[in-house]
């Protein structure tokens, strides 16, 4: 229902109620139709389907598998070892979904607990939950506001951010409203459940209550929003199955080609098994793990708080961030931008820099007077006060007002004893406007007559222009101009300020009659003030990083286009494209077929509705976008829970968004996303280098003795130490390659693309190239050995843990030397390759670990020969890496 464009009379018609309210019979007879007021929750997961869930994943499933196989052969170690490595990973799962849930109990406690109705034409105080359709309810100051309701009579303001992303109290009025398309910010004679009362009261009629409020939809579209896959989660389950089935194939050549030989089955099969066992990343889970949590600690201390650890690496996937304008990329609080008086018109820091009169006279023909009078009437004409801790309080403009006036060294408290207010006429949306009377004792020099009060009127310029007979100037009073001063107004308004007329009366005596249309008649102007949240710097900085690293930042707002493109502008997400732009009513007349293809090139969405947040997220990811989405209203949570990466105000959030939320701002600050993209990105990077490094690695294992048969050549490896080499080199580097710092041009290039595999950019021919590199110099080596009567399988095996370390020192960069990255810039690593060139050292020199291993000492000539050939594998990397700098690929 519109009812919004419904007379009161009508709407008290059609839900069949009157305005002493409902009979307490009637009540409870709608009660059990309706419902209570309350929203509902759908059937949740037990914890147990929860836990399980965490299993399904690919990866996980071939790594349970090798466990039971490990197991099966005799490899309890390495089964254990498997096993811990999946429950570890499941239960940091399970914690986070389990915490995910939480976000429509937050939505409850939003809900008013007690409200005051008409029952019987008697005020009650009953539960909010017991409100129905057709009751009459009181509303005033400080109260959540309990339902949907209709205004019936009124003279209050509302706080509507967490609903509609106002960023300021709502002025409510009771007429109808004819447009029936109105985005829920602009319908001024309707309040909603959890939206708060700021100033006034007012009685209103309840059309919603439950699930069918604003507040109950979001909380639908909260339920049916099912989370999204990060990046990571997609590649990792890809790279799982591609990496299963080359395993199996390669596996089942090996058996089939050592039986071929002659070679005995039991000897083939443990092997195959060994080889299979080996070539999986086990350690990539917990790797992927521990490189998120530690990014996530990082991140924490740069004020990104992160509820999902996967979110970390969706960072640095991002192809837009969609971010609300107030707080985030603005400083959440109004500050006088322009002022014009005297025929002039300073901006931005000038405002601020002026020499302007601190003078505090009243007297009419002081060269300072104007300024005098402007700044004076700022002070006076205005509600916000200082509390005991010194924090100001009141309406944000009027905080803004006042700051801008004591900047200026006029003092409330000095003004207000030398010119105490004596009466008032409070704003109303009718006048538009709000006067306070002084008395002053100042004696007029242009008379000779003593005038006693003074009043001040400030409030909508193109109200008061037509209550005001001149201006004051610098030489005095001049003759007004209309058109002159609304030019200015439309100016400022253009800027995306909120333009305020400030005007005077002197009266030689107070006035008998204080009624606004004898009070504000006459009027002087003094000058023009516009408002504005400004923009943070730090944003425009984080802007233009986006930019250079290709993500696309896009704001969205409930406030005026006016304003929202104005910030956009001056933040350089805008420039002059009138297309990029579009407001909520637009957007809903828009199909959404035509909306998808211009949704990639939209910069600023203006008065939108929380179902459209929804759509604009949906839309850009039917494009194959990945998106951050920030908020921090009720309004918000749907879609920060659909985007791939969902991020909370912490200061102005409220707990849905929070609980819906994968990140929270701690300092609501964009420039803190820009810098999470940042570790985003390093994390995912080091990911992979864990992935090349593993890869590469267990590619050369596998060459070599899927290789040796062709070459003539008995195993080179056999299963014990196949496990042994696994084991010792991918945990201690791999946990070590976590730490590499990020790379120079981490943020000057673009977004991984959402479709690109762990495979991409030659990493896949990276991995088969340099492990037939490995496995053939091993082969050669291994026949050198032979033909020399040298223990060649202990220096095969050797060369081959050592050469992996090669492998991990070189892959710390794409591009740069490691001479140039330096071996101490890393220095985790550092200590997990001489510890594991100890440990290598201790299987080949330990007598009692010598027929375990099937090892033998080797002489020191001969150590030196494997160290070399370990080292050639690393010359040839760094080689590689030499070419691709001088062909800048």
């Amino acid at each position: 229902m519109r009812w919004h464009q419904k007379e009161i009379s009508q709407v008290i018609e059609e839900l069949g109620t009157s305005l002493n309210g409902l009979s307490q019979t009637e009540a409870q007879k709608r009660l059990e139709e309706y419902g209570p007021n309350e929203l509902q929750e759908k059937e949740k997961k037990s914890p147990f389907i929860m836990f399980l869930d965490q299993f399904k994943d690919f990866l996980i499933i071939v790594l349970i598998c090798a466990a039971v196989i490990a197991g099966v052969v005799g490899k309890p170690i390495d089964a254990l070892a498997i096993i811990a490595i999946v429950i570890l990973n499941a239960i940091i799962g399970f914690i986070q979904e389990y915490k995910a849930e939480e976000a429509m109990a937050a939505l409850k406690k939003m809900a008013a607990p007690k409200s005051t109705v008409l029952r019987d034409g008697v005020p009650s105080n009953i539960l909010a939950s017991e409100i129905v359709p057709g009751d009459i309810v009181l509303l005033e100051a400080g109260q959540i506001v309990p339902a949907d309701m209709r205004l019936e009579t009124v003279n209050m303001k509302v706080d509507e951010a967490a609903l509609t992303g106002e960023s300021v109290p709502v002025e409510k009025h009771i007429a109808p409203l004819r447009d029936k398309h109105l985005p829920l910010g602009d319908r001024k004679n309707v309040v909603y459940q959890g939206t708060i009362v700021t100033y006034g009261r007012g009685v209103g009629v309840v059309v919603a209550t439950g699930m069918e409020t604003e507040m109950g939809k979001i909380a639908t579209m909260l339920q049916e929003e099912k989370d999204v896959k990060t990046p990571l989660q997609q590649r990792l389950a890809a790279f799982g199955k591609r990496l299963a089935i080359a395993i199996l194939v390669i596996c089942a050549i090996v058996f089939t080609a050592g039986l071929m030989r002659g070679e005995p089955v039991t000897l083939m099969l443990l092997t195959a098994i060994s080889l299979a066992v080996a070539a999986i990343p086990e350690a990539l889970p917990a790797i992927v793990t521990i490189a998120l949590a530690l990014a996530a600690k990082k991140m924490a201390k740069q004020n990104a708080l992160i509820r999902k650890l996967p979110a970390v690496e969706t960072l640095g996937s991002v192809t837009y961030i969609c971010s609300d304008k107030t707080g985030t990329l603005t400083l959440n609080k109004m500050a006088v931008e322009e002022i014009w008086m005297d025929g002039k018109l300073e901006k931005g820091s000038r405002v601020q820099g002026v020499e302007w009169s601190n003078e505090k006279t009243l007297e009419p023909l002081n060269p300072r007077t104007l300024e005098s009078l402007f700044f004076t009437a700022l002070t006076l004409s205005n509600d916000a006060q200082v509390d005991a801790d010194g924090n100001l309080i009141g309406d944000p403009t009027e905080i803004a007002l006042f700051n801008i006036a004591r900047d200026k060294d006029f003092d409330k408290k000095e003004l207000g004893e030398k010119f105490p207010r004596v009466t008032e006429i409070p704003f109303d949306s009718d006048r538009k406007c709000m006067t306070t009377i002084h008395k002053t004792g100042v004696r007029s020099r242009e008379s000779g007559e003593k005038a006693e009060f003074i009043s001040f009127t400030k409030g909508a310029i193109e109200v008061l222009i037509e209550q005001a007979d001149n201006i004051l100037a610098s030489e005095g009073l001049k003759e007004l101009d209309k058109n002159e001063i609304l030019k200015i107004s439309e100016g400022m308004a253009a800027d995306g300020l909120r333009v305020l007329g400030v005007c005077m009366r002197r009266w030689d005596a107070m006035p008998d009659d204080i009624s606004p249309e004898n009070i504000e008649a006459g009027l002087t102007i003094l000058g023009l003030v516009g408002l504005m949240d400004p923009p943070r710097e730090e944003a425009k900085e984080a802007v233009a990083l986006c930019k250079t690293a290709g993500i696309k930042p896009v704001m969205i707002t409930g406030d005026h286009p006016l304003t929202a493109r104005a910030i956009a502008k001056r933040l350089g997400i805008l420039d002059d494209d009138t297309r990029a732009v579009i407001t909520g009513r637009e957007l809903e007349k828009v199909s959404l077929e035509e909306f998808e293809e211009r949704v990639e090139h939209i910069r600023v969405y203006a008065r939108v509705a929380p179902d459209q947040k929804l759509k604009i997220v949906k839309a850009l990811q039917d494009k194959g976008q990945f998106v951050a989405m920030t908020g921090d209203g009720v309004n918000d949570a749907p879609a920060i829970k659909r985007a791939n990466i969902g991020i909370a105000m912490g200061i102005t959030g409220t707990d849905v968004s929070k609980e819906a939320s994968s990140m929270i701002l701690l300092d609501d600050n964009f420039a803190t996303i820009v810098r999470a993209a940042k570790e985003g990105r390093l994390v995912y990077d080091n990911i992979l280098k864990f992935i090349k490094y593993s890869m590469t690695s267990n590619a050369g294992t596998l060459w070599a003795i899927f290789l040796a048969p062709f070459f003539g050549l008995p195993l080179p490896l056999l299963p014990l130490q196949i496990l042994w080499m696994n084991l010792l080199t991918d945990s201690l580097p791999g946990l070590a390659l976590t730490a590499e710092p990020a790379e120079r041009n981490v943020m000057k290039k673009p977004p991984r693309h959402p479709g690109e595999g762990v495979f991409a950019h030659g990493r896949g021919f990276y991995i088969v190239k340099f492990g037939l590199v490995i496995g053939i110099t091993a082969l050669l080596f291994q026949a050198f050995a032979i033909k020399e009567g040298m223990p060649w399988q202990t220096m095969v095996f050797t060369a081959l843990v050592i050469g992996r370390m090669a492998v991990a020192m070189s892959v710390r960069s794409d591009y740069d030397s490691l001479f140039k990255i330096g071996f101490f810039s890393n220095k985790p690593l550092l200590g997990a390759v001489l510890l594991t060139f100890t440990l290598q050292m201790t299987v080949v020199y330990v007598p009692f670990l010598n027929p375990i291993f099937k090892t033998e000492p080797l002489a020191l000539s001969e150590l030196m020969v494997t160290l070399a050939l370990s080292a050639v594998v690393f010359f040839v990397m760094e080689i590689e890496k030499l070419t691709r700098r001088k062909k800048n690929v």
